[in-house]
């Protein structure tokens, strides 16, 4: 969807165009006209239509013709809809709408406040959605990108390998039995020297 998508009023009545385009000038979007579906459909199918305000009763190919049409269509089929009619909502006509996807029905002669309030958040979700959609789609995009990249080499780490922890239970081990073989080592040291001055006394004597 284009970032200039507008909002499509498609009635064969000049009157009622005049009194939509005026009721949702406000909001500040982009307002095209059409005064048929076969007009509608070409002009949805250009891809400039962000949300179509659609009479449903019109001459040759009316409003519920189009909206099957669109959703036969990928680029089409999720478009917001809004159907209006002048000769009130009935059981039939609401059926078929909702299954088709249309997201609301009003009656003629539409309030304006409501109709900017709908229009307003249709309008603004869709929007929301294809914008996340991009974004979706361009993100698989650079994984894929990603994937398909040669691996480079590894590096050697910049920070040298820690010593080994002082406490643990097996180096605590190693350490009291150096430390006993040291004290033994000495043991025998201070034996020797005292037997041998012993020795030396015990000549000085005889």
């Amino acid at each position: 969807m284009p970032p200039d998508a507008g909002i499509l009023i498609v009635d064969d009545h000049e009157d009622t165009l005049y009194a939509l385009e005026s009721a949702l000038t406000p909001l500040g979007y982009r307002l095209a006209r059409a005064t048929s579906g076969d007009q509608a459909l070409k002009q949805v199918l250009r891809g400039h239509v962000g949300l179509l305000l659609l009479d449903v009763r019109m001459p040759g190919v009316g409003g519920l013709d189009v909206v099957r049409y669109m959703r036969r269509v990928a680029q089409t089929q999720h478009i917001p809809v809004i159907l209006i009619t002048g000769f009130g909502i009935d059981h039939d006509l609401s059926a078929t709408a909702f299954r088709l996807g249309v997201a609301d029905v009003v009656t003629k002669p539409v309030d304006p406040w409501t109709l900017r309030t709908k229009v307003r958040y249709l309008y603004d979700t869709h929007q929301h959605h294809l914008a996340l959609q991009r974004e979706l789609r361009e993100l698989r995009a650079r994984t894929r990108e990603h994937a398909q990249d040669p691996p480079r080499p590894g590096l050697p780490h910049p920070d040298p390998p820690a010593p080994p922890d002082q406490h643990t239970p097996q180096h605590a081990a190693q350490h009291a039995a150096q430390h006993g073989a040291q004290k033994g080592a000495h043991a025998g040291e201070r034996a020797g020297t005292r037997a041998g001055e012993r020795e030396e006394l015990h000549r000085d004597r005889t």
